[in-house]
């Protein structure tokens, strides 16, 4: 692990110098289904460095919303199958390293419009490192101060009450909040994510018709 974090500090670091002077950088996702723009957390700097690589890179483009779950969520980025077919998910590599977890909790939580960072499960993947390509964008559901109370008995953990607030006003999913890296946020769009989020899709989450993000770009200051 050590290794994957010191070879990933020499990959980003021209990126992270560029962003030291603690402004956020903006990243646009422009889908077959209209913008949505985010904007990068600077304590995250690994998580945020790597996707302004891979923007830059254009390692997004023309890549799938392969997984649509309604009152959850809407993930990108699988293996950068620059098509829906099954020989291009086939064919398809993701990157050959992950991102060690940045996770800031609870300043940083699973409300609604939240951008995160997949990653596969505690069972193999006890650090909770992320994926280095694949995302995920908070859709959620609306929940009641009993649903809450019930949680935070369930799971002995104690909610605060910028948490609370959000998730009965504007949803989200705070089953999975501490567990996964949030790494950013929608800052205009979610109109767009909420159409996505609506889609039709077969037994695996996979939508019916594909939904693709064209390109992303980084917004100038």
């Amino acid at each position: 692990m050590k290794r994957i974090v010191f070879l990933l500090c020499i990959v980003l670091f021209p990126v992270f110098s560029s962003a030291e002077n603690n402004k956020e950088v903006k990243i646009q996702i422009v889908t077959n289904m209209g913008k949505i723009t985010v904007k990068l957390y600077n304590e995250t700097p690994l998580h945020r460095d790597n996707f302004i690589k891979l923007v830059q890179e254009n390692k997004y483009d023309s890549v799938m919303f392969h997984r649509v779950i309604k009152l959850f969520m809407i993930q990108a980025g699988e293996k950068y199958a620059p098509d829906d077919s099954v020989a291009a998910r086939s064919a398809g590599k993701d990157p050959d390293y992950k991102i060690p977890a940045e996770v800031v909790y609870p300043k940083y939580f699973h409300k609604r419009g939240q951008l995160c960072a997949a990653r596969t499960g505690d069972d193999v993947n006890p650090e909770r490192a992320s994926s280095a390509n694949q995302f995920y964008i908070v859709t959620g559901k609306h929940f009641t101060d009993h649903e809450l109370d019930k949680m935070e008995t369930e799971k002995n953990i104690k909610l605060t009450l910028e948490q609370r607030e959000a998730y009965k006003i504007t949803g989200g999913v705070p089953h999975l909040d501490g567990a996964y890296t949030v790494f950013g946020e929608v800052v205009k769009g979610m109109k767009v994510v909420s159409k996505i989020e609506m889609v039709s899709t077969d037994s695996n989450d996979r939508p019916l018709k594909s939904v693709r993000i064209k390109t992303m770009k980084i917004l100038k200051k």
